[in-house]
């Protein structure tokens, strides 16, 4: 599985395996994707397979425009519109009624497709050089820390894919925030836009009330790394109970720990966000006993953020 930058020979040579069936993992403004073509379920079950993600969990289909969006979703409520008009090309991705045209494998069998327009340049180029949607997505094992680095791609998943594209560090280190529209708007997920920015342009979203499947990014258990994380202030926590962990918090620093890493020494939301898998990605190879996360106070980004930590301590039942 060769890793090559993301100029454009390779991704015209990346457009090509996909259109023969193959499975590419390509950078986004988001994390990295693992991404096949949509409309090709031999291809999609290969990223299934690659991730080891349960078939019931749908996959988020990225297109590049109009034309393409319309081969994907059947329709588009005026709420979806206002938000496309206003986030799209960009990380939001909105879950709409689905075209016959797409196979049931990327949707779980629902009626309904997770759908976005990302911004990277490198995700456009490679959507334009195939000239079809493309499911994809984060290119990790299921259920582990999210990929912000080629790096992260290539010792997460081996030599499974076809191709990984490096584009370098994504530039906002969160997955995109869902929003479904059916009726009502409707958060699923939180994730690189805050829910107040998307709360200005259609009113106060309602809780999901769907099944937890219905999106990605919903399992209680997720985004894990492999050592145990758990959720409390480190002040708390006694000296003798530090030397062995590591500490993370958005903006403090705490002594007697093996590591202690802050994501913003300004306590900015957004540089928090952009660091805040990679970070974590660093102190899971120091392969300590714990990692201790401050927890973040929810608004804006923070939102996003513990939903993810929350997941992932959930996981080791912390």
């Amino acid at each position: 599985m060769p890793v090559l930058p993301a100029d454009s020979g390779s991704v015209a040579r990346a457009a090509e395996l996909l259109r023969r069936g193959g499975v590419v993992a390509f950078p986004t403004e988001t994390v990295y994707g693992l991404g096949a073509l949509a409309f090709m379920p031999e291809a999609v079950a290969r990223i299934f397979e690659i991730k080891r993600r349960p078939h019931f969990d749908p996959l988020i289909v990225h297109v590049l425009d109009e034309t393409m969006l319309s081969r994907v979703v059947a329709s588009i409520p005026s709420a979806a519109r206002l938000l496309a008009d206003r986030f799209w090309p960009g990380p939001l991705t909105l879950v709409l009624p689905k075209s016959d045209e797409v196979p049931e494998l990327v949707t779980a069998g629902l009626s309904t497709v997770a759908v976005r327009m990302p911004s990277h340049p490198v995700a456009r180029a490679l959507l334009a050089a195939t000239g079809a949607p493309l499911a994809a997505p984060s290119a990790n094992l299921f259920g582990s820390l999210s990929p912000t680095r080629a790096e992260h791609v290539a010792a997460g998943i081996g030599d499974a894919a076809d191709l990984i594209l490096d584009g370098g560090p994504t530039e906002h280190g969160l997955e995109s925030t869902i929003v479904a529209i059916e009726g009502t708007a409707e958060l699923l997920r939180p994730g690189a836009i805050e829910i107040e920015a998307i709360e200005a342009i259609v009113g106060p979203l309602g809780a999901a009330g769907a099944s937890a499947y219905s999106a990605p990014g919903m399992l209680p258990h997720h985004y894990a790394p492999a050592t145990p994380l758990r959720l409390i202030d480190p002040v708390t926590v006694p000296m003798l109970d530090r030397s062995r962990a590591a500490a993370l918090a958005v903006r403090d620093q705490f002594e007697g720990y093996a590591v202690s890493r802050r994501l913003s020494a300004g306590g900015d939301l957004r540089e928090a966000a952009a660091r805040f898998f990679e970070t974590l990605h660093e102190l899971d190879a120091l392969a300590l006993e714990r990692i201790d996360v401050q927890p973040i106070a929810e608004s804006g980004l923070g939102q996003a953020m513990m939903d993810r930590l929350r997941r992932a301590a959930a996981t080791f039942g912390l």
